[in-house]
């Protein structure tokens, strides 16, 4: 292990194995590190055995749950967006040949104490029953400028600099209601909070139309695609990536302790008693505690069900986002559920997890209206984790510690993370300007 690398990577979550399969592709010699005998880190995907042991102890689990092995309970479950930048990242890395996907069901969101689904162009805005009869036509107009709106052409623009004008604005001229706009910026636009009401609209204009194209994708039901057998793969994937373009992985390493020098910048990592020299060091937050603060937490429940969630159309698979204002809370929740179409349960199993920002110390109390919707549950796992970001200067240290996972079950704000990190690390932003047909046979096939 005495050599030297451009790059040591310590962790083997989602975030650490794609910044570690970009960088091999780009030439850099990586070395790749995690203490845990498996890889995922903090996004990786347990059996039932596991799942139990986990979180009950050394109880065992009751055998109508099935076989555990035919479990592939994501601990971090995040849905893509069939063109968003992780299916983007994929395939400029070619990682889409050791993966198949398949399309998810439905895509939801909660108003007025019921399930509907998220309307996304003009066609599905009339057929809505979110809205009445005048609120329809106006989103429709709406829907419609969002469909025809292109950057490089001003004739589509209708007067609007949205790179100037804000997101308010732009709904105000098409006089939507707040329930309209709060499904559209949050289920729609996937904005966490209210903020982008008040800045510039082409990025929700942007988001809007991303969601709609890749509900076009597969002409499914929602935008999402998802790995059969469970995101474990992805990890794994990107570690077969790195290997192909030279770079060195090892798990079960013991402490992997970074090393600094006098100027505190890090300039090797040990193990084991033998040193690897570098000059950059990546790693999520577990790595580096005195390098990062606590910004928040998760609050989650993890269920298994023998049904698929009532109102979704017996959907196998589906995201429910419940908007902050629809509960009188301080951040949005979110409903994943995906079964044994998927190869994450075995038959007849459904497992849904129902996750937000914490406000309390009480994840059954707080979740409960994400939980409401499941209908019966087997067993049920609740949960709270610490969510860290990164204090120090890169620049004056050579450490790029990544951010937490947060509690939203799509990828948008993970690859935006990801992406950040890579252009501090190279210096340059990475070209993601794909053929998305790259990906689409295997997925199409899955489907």
């Amino acid at each position: 292990m005495d050599e030297e690398y451009d790059v040591i990577v310590l962790g083997t979550g989602l975030k650490e194995c794609i910044i570690s399969g970009l960088l091999s592709v780009d030439g850099l010699k990586v070395l790749h590190m995690d203490r845990n005998d498996y890889y995922g880190g903090e996004s990786t995907s347990l059996n039932l055995t596991k799942l139990w042991k986990r979180f009950k102890g050394n109880e065992t689990a009751p055998e109508h749950l099935g076989v555990s092995k035919e479990y592939n309970v994501d601990m971090v479950p995040k849905f893509m967006m069939a063109n968003g930048a992780l299916v983007r990242v994929l395939i400029h890395t070619s990682v889409t040949k050791y993966l198949n996907f398949k399309a998810v069901d439905g895509s939801f969101v909660y108003n007025n104490g019921k399930i509907h689904k998220v309307p996304a162009t003009d066609v599905e805005a009339l057929k809505s029953n979110l809205m009445g009869l005048f609120e329809k036509r106006r989103a429709r107009k709406f829907f419609i400028y969002v469909q025809d709106y292109e950057e490089d052409d001003p004739k589509s623009h209708e007067g609007l600099d949205l790179h100037k004008v804000t997101t308010r604005e732009v709904i105000s001229k098409y006089g939507l209601e707040d329930d309209t706009v709060d499904f559209i910026g949050h289920a729609l636009a996937l904005h966490r909070d209210d903020n982008y009401l008040d800045e510039p609209a082409i990025d929700t204009v942007k988001r809007m139309k991303l969601y709609a194209e890749s509900l076009a994708r597969f002409q499914g039901g929602s935008p999402y695609i998802y790995p059969l057998y469970g995101l474990a793969e992805l990890p794994q994937a990107f570690a077969r990536l790195s290997a192909v373009y030279g770079g060195t992985y090892m798990l079960n390493k013991a402490e992997c302790k970074v090393e600094f020098d006098e100027n505190g910048k890090a300039y090797g990592v040990t193990s084991e008693g033998e040193t690897a020299k570098c000059k950059k060091v990546v790693c999520d937050p577990s790595y580096l505690p005195d390098k990062v603060k606590k910004v928040g937490r998760v609050a989650r429940a993890i269920c298994i069900m023998k049904h698929p969630i009532p109102d979704t159309k017996d959907s196998h698979s589906v995201q429910i986002i419940l908007p902050k204002k629809q509960l009188k809370r301080k951040s949005d929740m979110y409903v994943f559920c995906c079964s044994y179409a998927h190869n994450v349960a075995p038959k007849g199993k459904f497992i849904a997890f129902v996750s937000t920002e914490a406000e309390t110390d009480k994840p059954e109390i707080e979740l409960k209206p994400g939980i409401d919707l499941l209908g019966p549950v087997e067993e049920t796992f609740f949960d709270i984790y610490d969510r860290y970001e990164p204090t120090n200067t890169a620049d004056e240290d050579n450490c790029f510690v990544t951010n937490s996972y947060d509690a939203t079950t799509h990828f948008e704000t993970t690859v935006k993370d990801v992406l950040a990190l890579y252009s501090k690390i190279t210096g340059k932003e990475l070209d993601l300007s794909v053929d998305l047909n790259a990906a689409s046979a295997a997925e199409s096939e899955a489907a």
